[in-house]
């Protein structure tokens, strides 16, 4: 399965309000690792960022200025997400700005070039009802160590949030970590050297352990009105 893990970082909260995106960035993963592979823009949205995103993000328009408009990276853009399960941190903002660019230039709506959209934060209050969800406490939650997030970057955000998901999912909790796998009968491996001339060792069950056994089975029996399944197939 091939993910690509998304984030942007913009000039407001509402493209509805003419608020436009200022980075967007994707880190690819396959079969549960990093490929290594990244898309990473900043953009010139031709307006100032509202204060508030300003002190999130820290782009101001005189570093932008010179940088590409959403159309100039957009066909790269939809490549790189091309046949991909895209995975976002509360996914509706995200790709309601990336839409609002995509209609801009009368392109069709992000779902119509990948695979699906999956919203992160939704799953991870499945996972955590109750809790806070949003990426520092899930890193602090899985001991991600983001100590270098000090502003919000869309690279670095993607990057934590892949090492968030695959941790949450209980695969590998972090993309550099790379198990060792031996080849079948490699002679030099003490692993598979170790096991060779080991022995099963069956511990047989007690009469008091048996006759706990048949006491419960017969409170389930009576508990389910003579729905015993153990009792059914024994």
């Amino acid at each position: 399965m091939r993910y690509v893990f998304l984030d942007t970082e913009t000039t407001g909260l509402d493209p509805a309000l003419g608020h436009r995106i200022v980075e967007i960035a994707a880190v690819e993963v396959c079969n549960r690792r990093s490929t290594g592979r990244h898309f990473h823009r900043y953009l010139n949205p031709g307006r100032e960022s509202d204060e508030g995103a300003l002190r999130v993000h820290g782009l101001s328009r005189e570093f932008l200025q010179d940088k590409p408009a959403f159309q100039e990276i957009c066909s790269e853009f939809l490549e790189f997400i091309e046949d991909a399960e895209i995975l976002i941190h509360n996914a509706p903002f995200d790709v309601g700005f990336i839409n609002r660019e995509l209609g801009l230039i009368r392109l069709e709506p992000m779902h119509n070039y990948c695979l699906q959209i999956v919203d992160t934060l939704m799953l991870a209050k499945e996972l955590h009802p109750g809790k806070r969800n949003n990426l520092d406490a899930l890193c602090e939650r899985y001991q991600i160590d983001n100590a270098h997030r000090t502003l919000h970057g869309a690279l670095l955000d993607a990057e934590l949030l892949a090492e968030v998901y695959l941790a949450m999912t209980r695969g590998q909790e972090s993309l550099l970590m790379e198990p060792e796998v031996p080849e079948a009968g490699k002679s030099g491996d003490s692993r598979l050297r170790a096991t060779e001339n080991l022995t099963l060792i069956v511990q047989p069950v007690s009469q008091t352990e048996l006759e706990l056994h048949d006491r419960l089975l017969e409170r389930i029996n009576t508990e389910s009105k003579g729905n015993c399944l153990w009792n059914s197939q024994n």
